[in-house]
């Protein structure tokens, strides 16, 4: 495994494996699974609802609690300094944990001002090792990073071969923000591993299309959380550390690049409007 190191010093594993879309009744087995194979970043949110799974499984893993990065981010109904410091306690309750490693607000909408400010209090105290930002747009995490006690460790936005936010990227590095991609195989908006131009680049190193994606990013200096129930893909997200794309197929993949989201804008006013509805659920 390789490693990036936060703004605060703080080690993350630079891949990491993603439980969004799981089956509430399977993320046990899969965390289990993942940790096994040798993942040693875990990333949830609130909105997934599963963090007493997740926490069983890292209990009967037997992998140390410090060896493991555990990252969440608080739901747009939490948002507000006494709800979002309520609900991240009670996060450490669910996880039967002492900490958590990296804690985001997930959406830009809202009090997530007053959100950030109380994760920066939870920081202080030793209840969260880093803090972060999740969905922000570059300006959004320059003003972050700008006015904030605590800079944004990490920002974890859709980033993927059609959407690589590459002006974004330079403005993440110029503040010392990490990048991390949420769908960063396209997810099934798009069969990314059907594309031509990534499948000959594959046959050449020997390594699925999916690898291929995965090493894209770490080269970029992005960290990545790809997702799969299946213990055979598990592994071999992992298996990206023994080869190097030359620059000539970076540069192939730069030129897909479609700039624009394969989900949804955070620029959209219906965007807005659904989770402002989302900030009203309870």
């Amino acid at each position: 495994m390789e490693y990036v190191t936060l703004n605060n010093g703080i080690k993350m594993p630079i891949i990491g494996y993603g439980v969004n879309k799981l089956e509430k009744e399977e993320t046990e087995r899969c965390v289990l699974d993942a940790l096994n194979a040798g993942y040693r970043l875990i990333d949830t949110a609130q909105s997934y609802g599963n963090e007493k799974e997740i926490g069983s499984a890292i209990k009967k893993s037997g992998v140390p609690r410090e060896e493991i990065f555990l990252t969440t981010k608080v739901k747009i109904a939490n948002f507000g300094y006494e709800k979002t410091k309520a609900s991240v306690l009670e996060d450490i309750e669910k996880f039967g944990t002492d900490y958590i490693d990296l804690v985001l607000v997930h959406q830009p909408f809202g009090d997530y001002f007053g959100s950030y400010k109380a994760l920066e209090d939870l920081y202080f105290e030793g209840k969260i090792k880093a803090i972060g930002i999740s969905n922000f747009y570059a300006y959004k995490m320059v003003d972050m990073a700008s006015f904030a006690r605590v800079k944004p460790a990490v920002n974890q936005v859709e980033l993927h071969p059609f959407d690589q936010r590459i002006e974004s990227k330079e403005w993440h590095d110029k503040y010392e923000v990490q990048m991390q991609a949420w769908a960063p195989l396209g997810q099934a908006r798009v069969n990314m591993l059907e594309l031509p131009e990534l499948r000959e680049i594959a046959r050449r190193y020997k390594k699925s299309v999916a690898q291929i994606i995965l090493r894209w990013h770490i080269q970029r200096g992005i960290s990545a959380i790809p997702g799969t129930p299946d213990p055979k893909f598990m592994k071999e997200n992992l298996d990206v550390f023994d080869f190097f794309l030359t620059e000539s197929d970076m540069e192939r993949i730069k030129r897909l690049d479609r700039e624009r989201s394969l989900f949804y804008s955070h620029t959209d006013p219906v965007t807005v409007e659904f989770f402002a509805k989302k900030a009203a659920e309870k």
